[in-house]
């Protein structure tokens, strides 16, 4: 007898494949085409489901496009030098570090829809945020102890989201097909003036006399 095909019931594998299916609409249609109804319907799942697991669109977003590396561990490796060649200088093993993140297809997809759906939405842009300066890029500022991280950590993701839109969005040649290493040195570069530059101090102001 033939088994009737049902919708899945809930369980870890169910979790998966409704964030893995919004992995897909987030990244491939944006935020504001993406609902809670067209994934659960594509991941075969009662859309109370969704509800149950992540409360909302937004908690959706956030679980379907998190990094699949903890941004602590990325921030450790940077400030600490880990896994990176020796002499490098602080720019370089954040471009290295941004780099390898990007290179992994699933946390690329991840990226390409958060920086998609923030373009699209107040509540998205929230999240990427989050995610990219408050979690990953100002520790990292803070982290050495320079003046004005927050500033320094806002063009670091200026830069982060210019490269992943020209790169991977727009395909901008010859950025859309560079070399890994050509792209990490031209990063690195921009990072290392972001991070360390003295440029920052003018954002005080002239002072008073």
């Amino acid at each position: 007898m033939a088994r009737t095909r049902g919708r899945r019931a809930g369980g870890l594998d169910t979790r998966e494949a409704i964030i893995e299916e919004a992995r897909r609409q987030f990244g491939g249609t944006g935020y504001a085409a993406t609902t809670l109804r067209g994934v659960a319907a594509a991941a075969d799942v009662d859309p109370r489901l969704v509800l149950h697991y992540f409360g909302s669109k937004k908690g959706l977003f956030a679980a379907a496009l998190s990094l699949p590396v903890d941004p602590a561990v990325i921030v450790a490796a940077v400030l600490a030098g880990e896994g990176i060649a020796g002499g490098e200088d602080l720019g370089t093993r954040a471009a290295r570090q941004i780099l390898r993140v990007l290179d992994n297809p699933e946390a690329r997809l991840a990226i390409i829809g958060n920086v998609r759906a923030a373009v699209e939405d107040p509540e998205a842009a929230g999240v990427v945020r989050d995610l990219l300066s408050a979690r990953l890029l100002l520790p990292i500022a803070r982290g050495i102890g320079v003046d004005h991280p927050e500033l320094r950590a806002a063009l670091m993701a200026s830069q982060v989201i210019g490269l992943v839109i020209a790169r991977y969005v727009v395909a901008i040649e010859p950025l859309a097909s560079v070399g890994d290493e050509q792209l990490l040195r031209a990063l690195a570069g921009t990072l290392t003036g972001y991070l360390t530059g003295t440029w920052a101090q003018a954002a005080e102001g002239p002072s008073g006399g």
